[in-house]
């Protein structure tokens, strides 16, 4: 059966085709496969190929530098000269910083997708009034059960909800693209986690910036 998280990884898959010129190979978070599609096409950036490891790594952040790792020996010993690592540091403590210098690619911007498609230098400058602000992207909120309330055993134990979000204050959804449903599956996360409910549209952020700058190899 053909899951929500299937269908990402079906789609990141399908960038995968041959094109002209030189490629530029992008390893990236499943999460974000959907938006880096899209700003490909709409840059017409038919060179980048994209491979996609777990989305739902990001609970086990440990996984991800050796993932990387393995998957940029991977791309290498295919041909790829070009890698540009489609991560921010993701809860990684530095891992991926690190692993980018001994292979000598470079990766994402900021501290998490939530940062980079704010646009990292205003979201620097307004985190502080955002502390206590638990953040959905457009595939957090497809997959709020699958991402959120499955790993943390909130279906099972219903009652953890309070000792995990206890602290936080409102739920503040930052859309990639402006899609009803999507903000009608938001706001019922907000209302499940008991919080206040923030809409904000930031479109692809510095996601598009950074890939158009690996693109063309600046």
């Amino acid at each position: 059966m053909e899951t929500d998280q299937t269908k990402e990884f079906a789609i990141a898959n399908s960038a995968n085709k041959p094109t002209s010129g030189e490629k530029v190979h992008v390893i990236a978070c499943g999460a974000i496969a959907r938006e880096i599609l899209a700003v490909s096409k709409l840059n017409e950036l038919d060179h980048i190929e994209l491979t996609c490891l777990p989305a739902i790594w990001h609970a086990h952040p440990q996984k991800i530098a050796p993932g990387l790792e393995a998957a940029i020996a991977e791309a290498r010993a295919a041909g790829a000269s070009r890698i540009f690592i489609g991560y921010a540091d993701c809860g990684t403590g530095g891992d991926i910083d690190r692993l980018c210098a001994r292979e000598g690619v470079e990766r994402l911007s900021g501290p998490h997708c939530y940062s980079f498609f704010t646009g990292n230098a205003e979201f620097s400058a307004t985190w502080e009034d955002d502390v206590t602000a638990f953040y959905l992207t457009d595939f957090l909120a497809r997959q709020f059960e699958a991402f959120v309330i499955q790993p943390l055993g909130l279906d099972r134990h219903p009652q953890l909800k309070d000792m995990y979000f206890g602290n936080y204050t409102k739920l503040i959804y930052l859309s990639q693209i402006e899609d009803e449903a999507l903000q009608v599956k938001a706001r019922e996360a907000a209302d499940y986690l008991g919080l206040t409910y923030e809409y904000r549209h930031t479109g692809y952020g510095d996601l598009e910036t950074e890939l158009l700058a690996a693109s063309k190899g600046s």
